[in-house]
């Protein structure tokens, strides 16, 4: 594992800083100032938002990697569209020059770097942007991530400090009142309350981890929710999905669910979600290397969310930026040295970076994929 002078030179490069922890026996997670970090093994997940430096820890990722004898595996990142582009710092200005940063570190792996960017032509402010390259078949895993907008304006203000009779709000009532420790119950949280606004948390259980990002703000709501590594079996699609629209009420929402490895071990995480009182407008399905398969749907609320919203009740190797642009949005980095990276983002300033060491991993080579079109 890595030690925290270590971990600090990772996030010194992306522009964040640790201010909560919670580990067990399978792996440390870490509330970050700009999203969260989880460090295993064998993998380490980054998930950032704003204007951030993302890709510019990688680097020092992969020094780290190296000095552990761990060779690299595989290394996912995704971001939806950014709100202020001009506002990012290089490289990423654009996903053509991330594409071609991502490829100087991991073009040569077995797969060769895969980008896509998928979404609604008709919504150019709502694409989903990933990459993926591989050197062998990953085990099965699968992620789901969830980007909400237009919060229920009752439910984000639970996510406000509020002061009375001496008493200050903290982290550990939002989570209670807002639902949030109802959604998997039996994981652990490690949450962190934000001046004079804004919530974080990560969730434990076994190799598994969730995680919550609020920006309650009214006209710029926003809230993530992400899971990974949890047997699919175990939790119902719909069930799971519909406990988190509960806590926040959005009035847009998008699910983005990556399957690696073999999808038969995905259950019904790999069909079309049917959510009550939304309309899916958008659904996409992308083949990715070694067998994989991305699965992304938008949804805009209809009936009784809708007609709530009229009544004047306003109903996510990852690193994240400052939050003077682009707050309340989301990057995603993973970097799997056989060392794990992964990512997904959706509607947001989401950014996942994974990377995956070799170590516990099948020796033979993954199917090669050709570069797709940007």
């Amino acid at each position: 594992m890595l030690s925290r002078a270590q971990i600090n030179s990772v996030l010194d490069l992306a522009r964040c800083t640790i201010v909560s922890e919670l580990s067990n026996e399978e792996f440390d997670s870490y509330v970050l100032s700009e999203s969260s970090l989880f460090v295993y093994p064998y993998k380490l997940v980054i998930k950032t938002c704003g204007t951030t430096k993302l890709l510019l820890a990688i680097p020092r990722i992969l020094e780290l990697a190296e000095e552990l004898s761990l060779p690299l595996a595989a290394a996912k990142y995704s971001r939806g569209t950014f709100i202020f582009p001009d506002a990012q710092p290089s490289p990423h200005k654009n996903f053509a020059d991330e594409v071609a940063f991502l490829n100087c570190y991991f073009g040569g792996l077995k797969s060769g770097g895969n980008a896509y960017v998928i979404g609604d032509p008709a919504k150019p402010g709502q694409k989903w942007h990933i990459y993926y390259a591989t050197e062998y078949p990953e085990k099965p895993v699968v992620t789901l991530e969830m980007c909400m907008t237009g919060l229920d304006k009752k439910k984000a203000s639970v996510f406000f400090k509020t002061y009375a009779d001496g008493h200050i709000s903290c982290a550990k009532e939002m989570t209670k009142l807002s639902g949030i420790s109802d959604i998997i119950p039996e994981m652990e949280i490690c949450d962190f309350d934000f001046e004079p606004c804004g919530y974080s948390m990560n969730a434990l259980h076994g190799p598994a981890f969730s995680t919550i990002h609020v920006t309650p703000e009214d006209g710029f709501s926003y809230a993530s929710y992400e899971v990974m590594g949890f047997n699919p079996a175990s939790l119902a699609y719909g069930d799971l999905v519909k406990r988190v629209l509960k806590c926040f009420g959005p009035s847009e929402f998008s699910v983005a669910v990556t399957i690696f490895g073999e999808q038969v071990s995905a259950k019904t995480w790999g069909k079309k979600l049917d959510v009550e009182s939304y309309a899916c407008s958008n659904m996409v399905e992308q083949e990715l290397p070694s067998g994989g398969l991305l699965i992304y749907q938008s949804f805009t609320a209809t009936g009784e969310v809708w007609l709530r919203r009229q009544g004047g009740c306003y109903l996510s190797m990852g690193f994240a930026g400052e939050q003077e642009f682009d707050h309340g949005w989301e990057s995603y980095l993973a970097v799997q040295t056989k060392f794990h990276a992964t990512g997904l983002a959706v509607l947001q300033l989401q950014q996942h970076f994974e990377l995956d060491s070799l170590f516990g991993y099948p020796d033979t080579p993954g199917n090669s994929m050709p570069h797709s079109d940007i």
